[in-house]
């Protein structure tokens, strides 16, 4: 299954970069800074078609083509966000990912996250026993405390000072502001970062946390939940050593 998933995204990637230019079409979901483009839309509905010959019996779970509401706890389920960054990729043409997550009866075995400009992927799982980058087995990244690394945040939590935000910024090395949640897992997994704490929905965690987990890291929604996989809601995830120190704040 990986090998096939692995020929999808780079596919849907060569489809992405040929959207750029004169060919994308920009409309708005929300709001202004909330985007969608045609090739947003092109891109799932190429993934799902392939997931449809593939195993005709799955379900998707993906951000557009009204296809959000799917749960995840029975069968096997595709969760997709084919551009993951949709403002980076109007605006800047990078910093955005494609992300394809695969769970079987609520267990997550299987995540991709692709940096399609920098030609990056991450993916692993408890189906292969491991985390890749490209071809290479990932080593575990060091467990480092809040106080050694750089922690990737929502501007909007940091601004309005939610979840304890700043405090958590003030005990970090730094925050990183990427606009992009696929390139903040890719971070975490790489070891670049310590965690990351944003609003995102589950297409947007979906891939990273069961690779997160595989590398022995841990997450949580708002006060210690379980992510609720149904909704936007609160997400921050880190190293253990991480997550113990940013959990004391709500003590």
């Amino acid at each position: 299954m990986e090998e096939q998933i692995i020929g999808w995204i780079y596919e849907a990637a060569e489809k992405v970069k040929a959207g750029l230019g004169e060919a994308l079409k920009v409309d708005q979901k929300s709001g202004r800074t909330d985007l969608v483009t045609n090739v947003d839309k092109a891109v799932q509905e190429f993934i799902v078609n392939k997931i449809n010959v593939f195993d005709p019996d799955a379900k998707i779970l993906g951000e557009e083509n009204g296809q959000d509401q799917t749960r995840i706890d029975k069968g096997r389920v595709f969760v997709i966000d084919p551009i993951d960054g949709t403002l980076n990729f109007v605006m800047q043409q990078e910093n955005f990912c494609i992300m394809i997550a695969v769970y079987e009866e609520g267990i997550g075995q299987l995540g991709f996250i692709y940096d399609v400009m920098r030609d990056e992927l991450l993916w692993g799982g408890p189906r292969v026993g491991k985390v890749f980058y490209n071809r290479e087995e990932l080593a575990i990244p060091e467990n480092k405390y809040l106080n050694q690394g750089l922690m990737g945040m929502n501007a909007g939590l940091y601004r309005e000072d939610r979840y304890h935000a700043q405090a958590i910024a003030k005990e970090s090395m730094g925050i990183r502001v990427l606009g992009c949640a696929g390139l903040d897992f890719i971070a975490i997994l790489k070891g670049t970062q310590i965690g990351y704490m944003s609003l995102l929905s589950p297409w947007d965690y979906a891939a990273g946390t069961i690779m997160m987990k595989q590398l022995g890291m841990t997450f949580q929604g708002a006060h210690g939940q379980p992510l609720a996989f149904n909704t936007r809601e609160f997400f921050i995830g880190g190293t253990c050593a991480t997550m113990a120190q940013i959990q004391a704040f709500d003590q």
